[in-house]
């Protein structure tokens, strides 16, 4: 065993101490020891020990009343008792209330010996399990930002450059791209990702009650304050905080929200004194914020103190070829969730779903594949078990007719032609020149065409021969 490992040998007859010190001191064992309960408990309180070993009958208070103390101030150190007077009934009352084990005396030091291994044995494996689900978790958050576009390469990049830094950072894009995915990613990969990672939607709650939220409250700031209570800032002090849809935020927080940017302080509603906060901010918006700041709806200055560094997610429109790899990902996600194992895609539903235009984004598409796991038979996924509106036909549908007002002919044309690029693309699995086959012209004027409709994905494996 580990030489680190540590041993509370608690009994009332101290040559039972020195003993058992002794025994466990070979082993390469750290031992202390103690009297009684209450100077066990004040060794327990000052450090951390993996494996208690006390005297069931002592003086005063028992070790059961040792057994339940350690159980809620240090749940993880395993607790063996030793008893002379053992029972099945103490046995049970001892397992029962969550000791590892019990010895009867007289004992034999290599069965005790053995009962402390395996009581270590036991952290150890608890604590390697905890590692690995909180690397696994780690992992799977971070794939789920998925894709071998050229756009989402650039993503990665920017929340590697980002993640070490203090630098606030805005992350733009259209509902559904995964705008929370960069910033847990951005905070997973910093100095703070052991402290809290903390997100609040600015346009999901009343404005009387986002101030309170955010920066918390006195007891009796306002009717129903029965008690005070922390915000999200003091809550996520030492990590970070996203705030969504900052576009959302009202003119009278936008003004306190600036004040925290350059202060590092906030004051609870009603309160009269500030707190220092250490907390980095992330900002996410769908909005056009520039245009908010000319409209006169968005601060200008907090505009620039949140948009140090920028960062936008395409549409998935813009990154088809990254759409079976969504695919592949949610369709197993699901299956493990749902306990439906999978087994194929069918060409219908496969069409369908390669050649739709995703308004809504990454998010649209996990939740047409949660349906479709859900109501797919026979372990197939086919098109009758997809949403209504992916089975629709791909691309826009023009009126060709012209009203009393006239029409935009070059916008219509344009999302015509978009339309019919999407598709191709989608056909083509992102190929640009298979794609152009299909349209009819040459990779030259595709390439032309995307560029000017701003749908150039290209990652420099499809140049022209």
């Amino acid at each position: 065993m580990s030489a680190r490992a540590r041993i509370l040998v608690v009994d009332d007859e101290r040559s039972m101490q020195e003993f058992l010190e002794i025994c466990f001191r070979r082993e390469g064992y750290d031992v202390a020891t103690a009297g009684d309960v209450d100077t066990a408990l004040s060794l327990l309180g000052a450090d951390d020990y993996d494996v208690v070993l006390s005297d069931l009958q002592m003086p005063g208070r028992t070790g059961i009343e040792l057994l339940h103390a350690v159980r809620e101030t240090s749940p993880e150190t395993a607790v063996i008792l030793i008893t002379a007077f053992a029972t099945t009934e103490t046995a049970i009352a001892a397992m029962r209330e969550g000791a590892y084990d019990y010895v009867t005396k007289p004992f034999k030091v290599d069965e005790l010996r053995l009962v402390v291994e395996k009581a270590l044995e036991k952290k150890l494996l608890s604590r390697e399990n905890r590692r690995l689900r909180s690397e696994l978790q780690s992992q799977i958050r971070q794939r789920d930002l998925i894709g071998t576009s050229a756009a989402i390469h650039r993503v990665h990049e920017l929340v590697g450059q980002v993640a070490e830094t203090r630098t606030n950072v805005l992350i733009s894009g259209e509902s559904g791209t995964g705008k929370e995915l960069v910033a847990r990613a951005i905070h997973a990969r910093s100095e703070r990702r052991d402290r809290p990672f903390v997100a609040i939607n600015c346009g999901a709650i009343p404005e009387n009650l986002l101030e309170s939220e955010l920066f918390g409250h006195v007891k009796g700031a306002f009717t129903g304050a029965v008690a005070g209570k922390e915000g999200l800032f003091e809550t996520a002090d030492g990590g970070t905080l996203l705030l969504d849809e900052i576009g959302e935020l009202p003119a009278s927080l936008q003004v306190k929200l600036l004040r925290v940017l350059q202060e590092r302080t906030i004051r609870r509603v009603g309160g009269t004194s500030d707190r220092r906060v250490d907390v980095r901010i992330l900002a996410a918006t769908n909005r056009h914020l520039e245009q908010e700041v000319a409209a006169g709806r968005f601060r200008e200055d907090l505009y620039y103190r949140l948009n140090v560094i920028q960062i936008a997610i395409p549409p998935l429109r813009e990154r088809l070829e990254d759409i079976p790899l969504l695919l592949q990902h949610f369709v197993e996600k699901y299956s493990r969730e749902l306990g439906k194992p999978i087994r194929a895609l069918r060409d219908d539903a496969a069409q369908h779903l390669l050649t739709y235009s995703y308004p809504g984004n990454v998010r649209e598409l996990e939740n047409a594949i949660e349906r479709a796991v859900a109501l797919s038979k026979d372990g197939e996924i086919g098109a009758d078990a997809l949403p209504p509106q992916i089975l629709r036909p791909p691309g826009p549908v023009v009126e060709g007719r012209v009203g009393a007002e006239g029409v935009d002919l070059d916008s219509l044309v344009s999302e015509y032609e978009r339309g019919l690029l999407v598709e191709a693309l989608a056909r083509a699995k992102g190929v640009k020149k298979r794609a152009a086959a299909l349209l009819g012209i040459s990779f030259r004027s595709l390439r032309y065409r995307l560029e000017k409709l701003g749908l150039d994905t290209a990652t420099g494996d499809d140049d022209e021969d």
